[in-house]
């Protein structure tokens, strides 16, 4: 499976994003935004929301990186557990990172509802899939630690896990119902429209050459124009290599494919996610599946590995799901995760005006529609502080033999769980 999203479901349903064209000549803006993912159009929006002038860049298309290769999950709170939260940052901290993204849903679906943004916007909940008696354990732990924070989680037993998931394969799930699911492209785009509406300026194919300081604060050159502004926003989060090489090496990039089925008959709907709850399980090497509109099944695996990967996904969701005794496969597309060292996001200030955000490890809906928020309130001195760390990031040492554990380790997972199955 290559990066390129030719085959992405996504990029075959979505609405069409806004005409843009790249940026020319020269202009001056109080923020300009490297990115036009989850973030950066987040922070485009609420800056000009609050009459703030900005500038988004883009090196290819709106949502061209992670937001529009998202599984879809419009999770409540970050990947740690909440307890392992207090203990990176300390319980004050945690707990005002906790309470700021336990909100996120409810801000991601009201921006939905506040623009009419067509994105197959459904707020059913997410099972998060037990998987093993450490899947269970792990599964109790979050439940108690979620519920003393006073999260509306309920922790299903297999019967009831088994019946949502319309599989016997799990002996348990998390139901959160603050989460849901969205069409994850076209909440980018539709961001972007609602952006523009509020008046802010964006630009695609416009990749960056360099970000220099100049008078007043920086100067951030395209391959065809140029912008200055008092402020910069590194918003490309997994996607560095275009135009912010340097801060690629502050994290670790994961693959993550997906692949979507042909759309599902009307047994195996009433079977198969009945309640349209996106789901994720328990696993080292996590896998995820959830329904589109259609009625396809969306299968994701971590990895990149083509075939590999493909088959495993036939086998694997064959024997989850039995009712599909034959997969066919209509779409594959495949992303890139930033994961931090801590597996928390990030802002760093690497220099007086200039930003960088990234380190979602997989949740950027939420995060990244916070971040962007919260930014916009920080630069117009709304608010004191963020609600993640701000510290300066150190680069990951080894950071590409990690990757290549990371990618060896989900090969290996799927090449073996595929050859077991067939002895």
């Amino acid at each position: 499976m290559s990066d390129a999203v030719c085959d992405s479901l996504w990029r075959a349903t979505a609405p069409a994003g806004p005409e843009l064209t790249p940026l020319t000549g020269s202009q001056d803006v109080s923020v300009v935004i490297v990115g036009g993912g989850f973030t950066g159009l987040s922070a485009a929006l609420h800056l000009a929301r609050l009459g703030v002038s900005v500038a988004v860049v883009e090196a290819q298309e709106i949502g061209f990186g992670g937001s529009g290769r998202n599984v879809g999950l419009a999770n409540a709170g970050v990947w740690l557990e909440p307890d392992q939260l207090d203990q990176a940052l300390g319980p004050e901290a945690g707990r005002v990172m906790y309470d700021a993204l336990a909100a996120a849903p409810d801000y991601v679906y009201g921006l939905i509802d506040e623009y009419k943004i067509e994105c197959e916007a459904v707020r059913h909940g997410t099972l998060h899939a037990g998987v093993g008696k450490a899947g269970l354990a792990q599964l109790q732990r979050r439940y108690e630690q979620m519920k003393k924070r006073g999260a509306p989680v309920e922790l299903l037993g297999a019967s009831e896990a088994q019946l949502r998931i319309g599989s016997s394969k799990f002996n348990s799930a998390l139901f959160d119902p603050r989460a849901g699911t969205i069409q994850p492209l076209a909440y980018a785009r539709g961001l972007a429209h609602a952006a523009i509406k509020e008046g802010a300026k964006l630009y695609d194919y416009s990749p960056v050459d360099s970000i220099l300081p100049c008078e007043n604060g920086w100067q951030v050159k395209t391959n065809q124009g140029e912008v200055r502004a008092e402020k910069v926003i590194l918003a490309t989060n997994a996607y560095s290599e275009h135009g912010v090489r340097v801060q690629a090496r502050k994290f670790v990039p994961i693959f993550y494919s997906q692949l979507a089925t042909k759309p599902l008959n009307s047994e195996q709907l009433a079977k198969i996610l009945p309640n349209k709850e996106g789901v994720w399980d328990t696993c080292t090497v996590m896998s995820s599946f959830r329904m589109d509109k259609q009625g396809r099944l969306v299968f994701g695996g971590m990895g990149g590995e083509g075939r590999v990967l493909s088959n495993w996904a036939t086998q694997r969701v064959t024997e989850i799901f039995p009712v599909l005794n034959k997969i066919e496969w209509d779409y594959c597309w495949t992303g890139k995760i930033a994961y931090s060292e801590d597996h928390l996001p990030h802002c760093q200030q690497l220099q007086q005006g200039l930003y960088s955000v990234a380190g979602y490890s997989g949740r950027g809906i939420g995060p990244g529609t916070i971040m962007g928020k919260e930014l916009a309130e920080w630069f117009t001195d709304q608010r004191d502080s963020l609600s993640v760390p701000t510290t300066l990031l150190r680069n990951i040492p080894l950071r590409e033999l990690k990757r290549m554990f990371y990618e060896v380790g989900a090969h290996t997972y799927h090449y073996g769980q595929k050859a077991h199955a067939l002895e």
